[in-house]
């Protein structure tokens, strides 16, 4: 809870606030939990929560209160370093949304990104996917965590920052040219009997009809649309050699894209709950995503 407000996260500006005018900040962790509290249950409540605190960050980077330039001899680099990763959390959507449409895209169209599986430059690329993806398994499990929970995290981190992070960007561009302005949006943390049964039984919970889940849900059919056109070239085609030397990694990438959203194929097509998603979902998104393959294969 903050005290300064005019801003999505007033706790940050605040803290800003009280540190730019001298006052240090320690980490403080006891055995004994100080404070108690309700994290969101379903996925939307999720991506509207995170949007707001995007949007508010990226607010906090051009305000007054900026850690890029107030209040240099108050603030160490490293603490600086720290609210700065935050303020840009919004524009990590671009790396993002690169990551899960060019392999893919690229994939459909027969052009590789990598070197072949026989070239020795395919042993950089290689190293550093599986590297890269070992060290954060690995930092996940030593602070308690479980293979499953950090696939879970893999799963949000692509969904925050193909849709959350997306929207709190195009927000803030809107708001500085006058053209919209950002509501507080209280994230809702209460739920009903079957959503409490769905989310104690590890089920994702969509339910409801937003943008947010529009563009997840897009993206999602348009790396299996990929794949599925990838492997019916593969399997069915003499060019069937020609993608396994030289777009190996571009289809395993897009396999992991796959499987990562498996959870948003069960909610378009397999599930009958109320924590389903909405069939005007289902249509925009396979629509969006049709259309992408095709144009993408007159056009390019």
């Amino acid at each position: 809870m903050g005290l300064r407000y005019g801003c999505l996260v007033e706790d940050v500006i605040t803290g800003l606030s009280i540190q730019s005018q001298g006052w240090k900040s320690v980490y403080y962790n006891p055995t004994r939990k100080a404070f108690l509290g309700l994290a969101p249950t379903t996925l939307l409540q999720t991506l509207v929560q995170h949007k707001r605190w995007a949007e508010g960050e990226l607010q906090i980077l051009f305000s007054n209160y900026s850690p890029a330039w107030c209040s240099l001899t108050m603030i160490s680099v490293g603490l600086r370093m720290g609210y700065l990763h935050y303020n840009l959390w919004a524009t990590t959507c671009f790396p993002t949304l690169c990551y899960s449409i060019i392999p893919s895209l690229c994939l459909l169209l027969g052009i590789p990104l990598f070197p072949k599986i026989y070239s020795p430059w395919f042993i950089p690329f290689a190293f550093v996917i599986l590297g890269e993806s070992i060290h954060n398994l690995s930092e996940f499990l030593i602070i308690g965590g479980t293979i499953k929970g950090w696939w879970n995290d893999s799963r949000v981190w692509l969904y925050k920052g193909t849709s959350s992070y997306l929207f709190a960007f195009i927000d803030n561009v809107l708001k500085f040219f006058g053209l919209s302005d950002s509501p507080f949006i209280i994230t809702a943390k209460f739920m009903d009997e079957d959503v409490s049964q769905r989310y104690e039984k590890e089920v994702m919970e969509f339910g409801a009809s937003s943008p947010l889940f529009t563009v997840l849900a897009t993206l999602a059919l348009f790396n299996l649309f990929c794949l599925l056109a990838t492997l019916k070239e593969l399997f069915l085609s003499e060019g069937g050699v020609r993608v396994y030397e030289e777009m190996l990694l571009q289809v395993l990438l897009c396999c992991f894209l796959v499987f990562i959203n498996f959870p948003i194929y069960q909610g378009l097509f397999l599930r009958m709950d109320k924590g389903s998603l909405p069939t005007s979902t289902a249509i925009k998104s396979i629509a969006l995503a049709l259309s992408a393959c095709v144009l993408s294969k007159i056009l390019i």
